[in-house]
């Protein structure tokens, strides 16, 4: 396997898709240029007609995607999750709902890569990280990859699924290394992830930890950290959140017993509030502890970097979480 980085995982997915199938195009701000890394050399590859500059206009293409993905084409759009908000009407009204009040006669194969830049000092304008609001509307898919295959090949499958898919992708992992097979040596013949499949990190018996995009890493370092004092820690990556593999949570659950969950976006109403939600609902015979919620604080990210620090959930605020699971 070859060693890539998290935003080259970003770039090869687009142009293996963009080769695959000629309705495959991608626009966004200034990605000619190329300016965070993901679509390098698309431009000289595939040429102006299917890597499309737009101007600063969210709701402007991020319509013209929808619409263009209602008549055949598979539109891939390049936007940070802080521009989503400019587009939302598209986003909500149209997209999530469209195929819906057309009693399924319209498909939209339409995949929007929201870049998540928090952690860098980007204050409360650019660092949001949205995808508990997606989930909660029904008719879009929401994908958060922790890693360079899982990027890779999850972005892969949105590109081919038929339903509006919004792909986070997690700033503070674009420079992480990680193995990407190459296709040649997939049986398959290339790397493509199912959506709604979990993926077991870690193994462990004492307690389960879900980390969502950024947080993985967090969990696993948390669990090779216990680990010298002989606490065994499961940690589990959702991969996707819609669809959503609560099976794998609550077979995990069942044998641990003790659940903590890592969330990078704000802690009222996150992704962690519905993952505890579903287990407590689903799995609760088999907690012996109280479920722990690590998510940001609920605040504006502040642009101090001393400050920002504080607010997302990390290792030392995993590793106590897990330490009270214990003590409960």
């Amino acid at each position: 396997m070859a060693q890539t980085v998290f935003v080259e995982a970003i770039n090869q997915a687009i142009s293996e898709e963009m080769a695959r199938d000629e309705n495959v195009y991608i626009m966004g701000e200034d990605i000619r240029r190329a300016v965070y890394g993901a679509t390098q050399d698309l431009l000289n590859d595939y040429g102006e007609k299917r890597v499309l500059d737009t101007p600063l206009s969210e709701n402007g293409f991020f319509g013209a995607a929808i619409g263009s993905s209602l008549v055949g084409m598979r539109p891939i759009v390049e936007t940070l999750t802080s521009f989503m908000w400019v587009g939302m009407d598209q986003l909500i009204s149209q997209a999530a709902k469209m195929r819906y009040m057309f009693g399924g006669q319209a498909t939209l194969p339409v995949v929007f890569r929201a870049t998540m830049f928090y952690g860098g000092g980007s204050a409360a304008h650019h660092s949001d990280r949205s995808y508990p609001m997606f989930m909660n509307m029904p008719g879009i898919k929401v994908v958060v990859p922790s890693n360079p295959a899982d990027m890779k090949g999850l972005l892969k499958a949105a590109v081919r699924d038929n339903d509006p898919t919004i792909v986070f992708e997690d700033g503070t992992l674009f420079g992480m290394r990680g193995e990407v097979p190459d296709n040649a040596d997939l049986p398959q013949g290339e790397l493509v992830i199912p959506f709604g499949e979990a993926k077991v990190v870690r193994e462990g018996t004492d307690v389960t930890i879900v980390g969502i995009g950024g947080a993985v890493n967090h969990a696993a370092a948390v669990a090779d950290q216990l680990a010298t004092e002989g606490i065994s820690v499961e940690v589990i990556d959702p991969r996707t959140l819609v669809p959503f593999d609560k099976q794998a949570v609550l077979d995990s659950v069942e044998k641990t017993g003790r659940l903590v969950i890592a969330d990078p976006a704000h802690k009222v109403c996150s992704a962690a509030s519905e993952i505890a939600s579903i287990v407590a609902e689903e799995g609760f015979w088999s907690l012996t502890a109280p479920i722990q919620k690590v998510a940001s604080e609920q605040v504006h990210i502040p642009y101090t970097p001393s400050l920002e620090k504080h607010v997302y959930p990390d290792v030392p605020k995993i590793t106590a979480a897990v330490r009270r699971t214990l003590e409960g």
